[in-house]
């Protein structure tokens, strides 16, 4: 192999430098998604439905401040300076989550503040540290190059599923931590917060240190900087370099947020956090398409990444759910025997992360090869693929709780078939996501579509903590119940009905003397809440694979 040719397939090494930031950050971030909702239950004292909720309102805030992220980057302080400043933040975030856990004994009322104020500043923290470092890794690759993104996200993806990885591993192990007789000590989570905090300074203090030499163009021209000094030949030829709102698209996009939540929160019912995060979406989506400087080209190619990021809600309210419903399942009816040892409930996830580091390369070859051979799927054809598998896990673990009963207890491979499956999926939509967004944004809109993308991240978030928290009641509920005399099973059928004694004893208990409900259908079992996800990401597989065809000419040549 020729030299020339040996420079072409290799990747910038600026790429590993954002692979290892981002494997920091994501050790952070999944670490403390692994034992936030336990936290929540166990030591503060909340309800398992209420916890999934602030879990989903939390992660959709979590990219819905990557919009603001994005903006401020474009005009502002550059990739650069918004990378560092996240990740200072989160790392100060994780530090008030372990202080939370430090005094919630003596002081609820404190840690209560100390988590609200943590999770308020990880939200805008992640909002500006994730859309630029997404940004970064599609700038490092030159315009005859853009053909390698799809692999290039995807070894950038298998830094952040190795961050989650060790994340879920460690701060599982420190944090949720169990004695023989299966007695939670509720002081451990802090270990498991201090550590997500180190690890996000270690990914801060990377990239601070090897940005200046490797993240740079092939010219040598560091990348990320401030806007004003960005130059006219970072842009394609013909292509604006700054975008033009007028006065009366700011205007409309202000009215339409104000009537879109008012929709959303009165008539849909949401709560507000809920309502921001979906109108704040159409809104900025709506803003972008409107600016007099786009050609029909380019507003085809948004176009596209609107479509696509409507289909990617759908996948991430599903997936999301590891950290919630599928945690409280792990936690309450799972026999979590691993080979002899019974593992935490919180670390029954880590299966993701470790299948992503196993995989990522093997399917980064799969694209490379099928491209050489002029066979590769376009991108969202890729990502009905992944929308289809997940419908297919769901559909297989409804199957095997099906017959479960109130106190039978789910086989922990079931879990791991699941995560391997879903890991798969994600493989085929996440990472191409994120690689079709760099193909088809303009460059003056490159963060902030990112975060627009974002947003349907965000949107599906919230989706997953709506759905999580229809989660029906699980053998920990029913062996309670029986404990304080009341049949739960029969109260739930409504052959029984309790007294006001035996309700208040149930409210106490946090147990739910009816069964969820959503969109209109009651919820009885374990089967009928995993046929929710099957049935809202199989349609939305079958919808995204017939309108392929057409998304593909609106691409205009990208694949």
């Amino acid at each position: 192999m020729s030299q020339e040719a040996q420079v072409k397939m290799t990747h910038p090494k600026g790429l590993w430098v954002l692979f290892g930031t981002e494997m920091w950050e994501r050790f952070n971030f999944y670490g403390m998604r692994a034992i936030l909702t336990l936290f929540l239950v166990n030591s503060l004292m909340m309800k398992e439905e209420d916890s999934s909720l602030i879990y989903g309102g939390f992660l959709g805030l979590c990219y819905l401040t990557p919009m603001l992220g994005g903006f401020v980057a474009d005009r502002f302080l550059g990739n650069r300076n918004c990378i560092m400043l996240g990740g200072l933040l989160m790392a100060l975030g994780q530090m008030l989550l372990f202080f939370s856990a430090s005094v919630f004994s003596s002081n609820l009322g404190l840690a209560n503040t100390f988590m609200w104020t943590a999770l308020g500043i990880l939200i805008f923290g992640n909002g500006f540290f994730k859309p630029n470092i997404s940004s970064m890794v599609g700038s490092l690759y030159p315009k005859q190059e853009k053909n390698k993104l799809d692999t290039a996200f995807t070894i950038f993806y298998m830094g952040i599923n190795l961050g989650a990885f060790l994340g879920q591993l460690i701060c599982p192990i420190i944090g949720d931590v169990k004695d023989s007789g299966g007695i939670r000590d509720i002081h451990a989570f802090k270990w498991g917060f201090l550590a997500a905090s180190i690890a996000m300074l270690i990914g801060t203090a990377t990239f601070y240190f090897l940005k200046n030499k490797y993240v740079v163009t092939p010219e040598g021209k560091p990348l990320g900087g401030l806007p004003s000094k960005n130059e006219s030949s970072d842009f394609e030829e013909g292509e604006s370099q700054k975008a033009v709102f007028t006065s009366k698209a700011l205007m409309g996009a202000v009215i339409a947020f104000i009537g879109l939540g008012a929709v959303i929160h009165y008539v849909c019912g949401q709560n507000w956090i809920y309502t921001v995060i979906y109108s704040s979406g159409l809104s900025l989506a709506g803003l972008i398409i409107s600016d007099s400087s786009l050609t029909k080209v380019e507003r085809d190619r948004i176009f596209v990444i609107y479509i696509i990021a409507f289909f990617v809600i759908f996948f991430w309210a599903a997936f999301e759910q590891a950290g919630s419903s599928l945690t409280f399942i792990a936690d309450n009816q799972t026999d979590r025997n691993f080979f002899g040892w019974n593992m935490p409930p919180s670390m029954v996830q880590i299966f993701n992360g470790l299948f992503v580091v196993a995989f990522a390369v093997p399917f980064s070859m799969l694209w490379d090869k099928l491209r050489a051979k002029g066979k590769e799927p376009i991108s969202p054809m890729k990502q009905a693929f992944g929308l289809a598998l997940i419908a297919i896990s769901y559909f297989l673990i409804a199957h095997n709780v099906k017959d479960l009963g109130n106190n039978g207890l789910l086989a922990i491979k079931w879990l791991i078939v699941l995560y391997l499956i879903q890991t798969c999926a994600e493989l085929c939509l996440s990472p191409i996501g994120l690689s079709l967004v760099g193909k088809l944004a303009p460059k003056r809109f490159s963060s902030l579509l990112y975060g627009v993308f974002f947003l349907s991240n965000a949107s599906g978030y919230a989706l997953a903590g709506t759905l999580g928290s229809i989660l029906p009641a699980t053998g920990d509920k029913f062996n309670k119940a029986k404990e304080l005399g009341i049949d739960l099973q029969a109260v739930l059928d409504k052959t029984v009905t309790p007294t006001t004694e035996q309700l208040k004893l149930l409210a106490v208990n946090h147990i739910n003397p009816t069964n969820p409900v959503f969109a209109g259908f009651e919820i009885h079992n374990l089967f009928e809440f995993f046929m929710v996800f099957v049935v809202l990401t199989g349609l939305a597989a079958i919808i995204l694979f017939a309108i392929t065809p057409i998304l593909k000419r609106m691409m205009h040549g990208v694949k």
